[in-house]
């Protein structure tokens, strides 16, 4: 999607400080963290939202999380804890319209989120 800030990143056209690339999904830091570790998790293809998701892309939304948990366990974020933030719709937070997932660790997260 041409306008769509997430797939310039992913397409290249936008620089971020990417952790982790593959065919399929790209992770980068967020320009606003949060907390110690904050990146964002996406699907190089365009998906709106998780409500917007497909059948034929639940294979990519649970790669997606796979890969977020790894690099957590990297980052040495398991032991403590970690969130995994998925935002849907305007009355959800999402704010980028392109499917992300955040993760957030470092630091105590505190319950109820917002």
């Amino acid at each position: 999607m041409s306008d769509c800030l997430f797939c310039k990143i992913a397409g290249g056209e936008i620089p971020a400080g990417i952790v982790y690339e593959d065919d399929d999904m790209i992770a980068f830091k967020d320009i606003s963290p949060v907390a110690p570790v904050h990146v964002l998790f996406i699907p190089k293809k365009h998906i709106e939202s998780l409500d917007t998701l497909s059948s034929e892309d639940a294979a990519l939304a649970g790669k997606i999380l796979f890969k977020a948990a790894e690099y957590a366990r990297k980052e040495g974020l398991a032991e403590d804890g970690y969130r995994v933030i998925n935002n849907i719709g305007k009355n959800g937070g999402q704010t980028v319209f392109h499917m992300h997932f955040h993760l957030i660790g470092g630091r105590a997260c505190t319950w109820p989120p917002g």
